[in-house]
C-alpha cells in the first residue's frame, strides 16, 4: 500500500501510527499539542521514536466530548497540517469524519483519511477520498451497543462502510479497516472483539488496531491514563498476532519494540 510518498509492505512488518491530538479534551493528552510549535516538536519525537504516520485529530471522540464545529476544527489542524507537512517525510493522517475537513487536510499536506464513522457520517468525506485517490481507514461505529451478534454485526456493518467507500469511487486497495475498540461498544464487546480481530482481517483489507490508553485497558486493569502503557502492549501484541498491519499508539517507542518482537516471531521459519 501507498500512502503519500511512502511504500508500506504489509504483511511482513507492523507499522505504527503515532496520535497527535491537537484538542484541548482528548482523553489522554487535550492541550499538551493543540499548538503549531508544539505540535511540530512532538510529531517529530515521534518520528524518531519509530513512527510511520501521524495521525492529526482536531475533535476529541471520547465519550461525552463536546461536537466541535467544521471551521474550528479546520482552524486547528489545517496550520499543522501545513506546519508539519514542511517538516517532516512520514505520511500524515487526518482523523476527522467531515469531508470538508478532510479535503482542505489532504490540499495541506495529509495523505490518508482516518474516519471514525467509516463514512457513514458525511457522504461527502467517500468522494474526498475518492476525487483525490488518498487510502482512507474505515473505522466501525455506532450510537448504541445493542447487538444481536456482536462479530457478526460488526463486520456487517464495517461492510456497509466498505461499500460506502467503493460506490464513491475509492479503490479497494486504498482501504483499511478500524474495528473500533472503545466506540459502541461495551467494556466487555471491546474484549470479545479484540479476541475475534482475525474475523475482522478476514474481510480482506488491512486492519489498524486503535486501542491505546482506552478505557477498556484501564477499567479492565483499574488503572488511570497515565498507567495503562503495559496493557496498550498487550492488545498490541495480540493485534499482530491476528493480522493488524497498523497499531494506533500514543506511546511508540513502547509498542513499536513489542511490535518488532512479535514481527520477529512470526516472521521467523517454521
Amino acid at each position: 500500500m501507498r500512502i503519500g510518498k511512502k511504500e508500506f509492505n504489509l504483511g511482513n512488518e507492523t507499522y505504527i501510527m503515532g496520535i497527535l491530538n491537537v484538542t484541548p479534551d482528548s482523553f489522554s493528552d487535550g492541550g499538551k499539542f493543540n499548538n503549531i510549535e508544539a505540535a511540530v516538536n512532538h510529531a517529530k519525537e515521534m518520528i524518531e521514536e519509530g513512527a510511520h504516520i501521524i495521525d492529526i485529530g482536531g475533535e476529541s471522540t471520547r465519550p461525552g466530548s463536546a461536537k466541535v464545529q467544521e471551521q474550528e476544527e479546520i482552524e486547528r489542524v489545517i496550520p499543522i497540517i501545513e506546519a508539519l507537512a514542511k517538516e517532516i517525510d512520514v505520511p500524515i493522517s487526518i482523523d476527522t469524519y467531515k469531508g470538508k475537513v478532510a479535503e482542505l487536510a489532504i490540499q495541506a499536506g495529509a495523505s490518508l483519511i482516518n474516519d471514525v464513522w467509516g463514512f457513514k457520517k458525511d457522504p461527502y468525506i467517500a468522494e474526498v477520498a475518492a476525487k483525490y485517490q488518498v487510502p482512507c481507514c474505515l473505522m466501525h461505529n455506532r450510537n448504541n451497543t445493542e447487538y444481536n451478534n456482536l462479530v457478526e454485526d460488526v463486520i456487517k456493518e464495517l461492510n456497509e462502510c466498505i461499500d460506502i467507500a467503493l460506490e464513491a469511487g475509492v479503490k479497494k486497495e486504498n482501504i483499511i479497516l478500524d474495528p473500533g475498540i472503545g466506540f459502541g461498544k461495551t467494556v466487555e464487546q471491546n474484549l470479545i472483539v479484540m479476541k475475534n480481530l482475525k474475523r475482522i482481517r478476514e474481510i480482506g483489507y488491512p486492519v489498524l488496531l486503535g486501542t491505546s490508553r482506552k478505557s477498556m485497558i484501564g477499567k479492565t486493569l483499574d488503572l488511570p491514563v497515565e498507567q495503562r502503557v503495559e496493557g496498550t502492549i498487550a492488545t498490541t501484541v495480540m493485534g499482530i498476532m491476528s493480522g493488524c498491519e497498523f497499531i494506533r499508539v500514543h506511546d511508540i517507542k513502547e509498542n513499536l519494540r513489542a511490535a518488532r518482537m512479535t514481527d520477529a516471531i512470526l516472521n521467523s521459519e517454521k
